[in-house]
């Protein structure tokens, strides 16, 4: 992290930052440490989102650890948290590239110097087609690749690249899809449609492989994975038809590599398996493109990786993944004896997943350190600023009690904050993050 840490060290901080004490003096983030806050103290006020640093260094440590045992690589996806600064901490442990998901993304990316770029969706529309063909004419050493699911799509990019004149090919994923789901071809036949026009639009466009998200499926686990391994079959077929054909350009300096990508933060395990067997004549590169591993969560996806644990037992290996996020918030009120709301609310955290009340804290007395909730404490629901729960009669907390709140799906927690502390163990502040939403 500290390698791209420099691009955002002169941002400046004040009270008007979200999280920062009112009435401090503007100072550069990089000497938010140099303040000695802590958060136990009530350096900082709350709400406030926090990463763990020891949590985020072991996740990225273990994914790494995890792909490399299956011969794959990780390009993770950066619309999860849209902090560079961890960008930076992923490919030093070894991302393969950055994957993003819109023209904003995209030239976050590229302003922070990243050089090897997925977009894992189409790329549309006159302002993002110009913008990435006159990044990949400014820079000859940028590696970007986009997919593409029609023909109508691989006309307009031939076009536009064969008007641009960038001197190399625009290189595209194949992208497969499932009936009902999201973009991607359906079938096989219209994929190797698809493909010829690529195959035909040289030297304006080439093939370099096959790409699929195998998210979004039922919520019912059985029928889920059912679902899972249907469609990564799909994709192999898809990739076996198109290396029949030789519809494949691959890179003239990857060993003549296609690449094999999937995979969302429910079922890399999954990807990894199937592509490992995927029984192409060419070597084959596969990547999987989680997102949420570097913070992980207390809900979601920890509910996902009990699930591959149980699938995939060497996921143990290395203690698995930690939540790394915490969001801090104050009992503000006890209007009944069964009832507290939270100095937190809809602005601050994501709420497609109900978040669990996990820790909780008393400032000034003899407490040393957060302790577990108590069972029976709720969250039920969220206004704009307030957070409301049920909690038992002889509950402990009182007005000014600090609580931890452990979110799911962490993309819309990190969208809420400009900048989240990084801390230790005992939530000393270390260091911050940017993010650029």
């Amino acid at each position: 992290m500290d390698g791209f840490m420099q691009p955002v060290a002169t941002y400046m901080l004040d009270h008007k930052t979200k999280g920062m004490p009112g009435g401090i003096q503007p100072f550069p983030m990089s000497e938010i440490a140099a303040k000695g806050w802590n958060v136990l103290r009530e350096d900082l006020p709350l709400p406030l989102a926090v990463l763990k640093k020891s949590a985020m260094d072991h996740n990225s440590a273990w994914m790494r650890d995890f792909v490399a045992r299956s011969g794959a690589v990780i390009a993770p996806h950066g619309k999860t948290t849209m902090a560079p600064q961890l960008f930076g901490q992923q490919m030093a442990d070894g991302a393969w590239a950055i994957t993003v998901a819109t023209a904003h993304q995209l030239a976050v990316a590229r302003d922070f110097g990243f050089q090897r770029i997925i977009l894992a969706n189409q790329l549309v529309g006159k302002q993002m087609i110009r913008y990435v063909l006159d990044e990949l004419r400014r820079d000859p050493d940028l590696d970007f690749y986009c997919i593409v699911d029609s023909e109508a799509n691989v006309a307009q990019l031939a076009a536009a690249t064969r008007e641009a004149n960038i001197g190399r090919p625009l290189q595209v994923f194949l992208e497969g899809g499932w009936h009902g789901g999201r973009t991607g071809v359906r079938t096989i036949e219209t994929g190797l449609r698809v493909a010829r026009a690529v195959h035909a639009a040289a030297p304006y466009l080439a093939l370099r492989g096959v790409e699929g998200f195998e998210g979004l499926t039922p919520a019912d686990r059985t029928a889920a994975e059912t679902q899972v391994r249907t469609f990564l079959d799909m994709l192999v077929q898809l990739a076996q038809a198109c290396e029949q054909e030789n519809l494949f350009a691959p890179h003239p300096e990857s060993g003549g590599e296609v690449i094999l990508t999937a995979g969302g933060s429910a079922f890399y395990d999954m990807v990894l398996a199937r592509f490992a067997h995927a029984g192409l004549k060419s070597p084959t590169r596969i990547i999987t493109r989680s997102g949420c591993y570097i913070t992980h969560d207390s809900v979601r996806y920890r509910r996902f990786f009990t699930e591959i644990a149980d699938r995939t037992p060497s996921a143990n290996q290395g203690g698995g993944l930690l939540s790394a996020i915490e969001v801090w918030a104050y009992v503000q009120s006890r209007p009944e004896p069964g009832k507290i709301l939270l100095t937190v609310g809809a602005r601050d955290l994501g709420t497609d997943d109900r978040p669990i009340a996990e820790t909780w804290f008393r400032p000034n007395t003899n407490m040393t350190k957060p302790e577990p909730i108590p069972p029976g404490h709720l969250v039920t629901g969220h206004n704009d600023q307030h957070t409301h729960m049920t909690i038992p009669e002889d509950s402990p907390l009182q007005v000014g009690d600090m609580l931890t709140l452990g979110i799911g799906h962490p993309c819309l927690t990190f969208d809420k904050w400009q900048v989240l502390p990084v801390v230790d163990n005992d939530y000393n502040v270390v260091g911050a993050v940017r993010t650029f939403f």
